[in-house]
């Protein structure tokens, strides 16, 4: 590991180390944790791997309907119905 040095407000301090008491971690176990989980959701895929992706899945799947690209939305009706009302 390496050894980093940061200045927190009062209020984060006393915040953090209430949520670290709390969770039976340390400060800078919980630090470490919050900065991966935000190196996680900042670590967008690139143009060419989300379409390296999408090449991937087309034709993946297949059905006997011919009209799936007319009907789609009648389709999701039949599946998800009243989903979410």
């Amino acid at each position: 590991m390496v050894r980093t040095q940061i200045q927190l407000t009062k209020e984060q301090s006393r915040i953090l180390k209430d949520i670290a008491s709390k969770k039976g971690v340390s400060v800078a176990e919980l630090i470490r944790q919050s900065v991966d989980d935000y190196i996680r959701s900042t670590n967008e895929p690139s143009l060419e791997e989300k379409y390296r992706r999408a090449l991937a899945i087309a034709g993946k799947y297949s059905t006997e309907e011919t009209d799936i690209s007319r009907n789609h939305d009648r389709y999701l009706d039949e599946i998800y119905g009243d989903f979410g009302e």
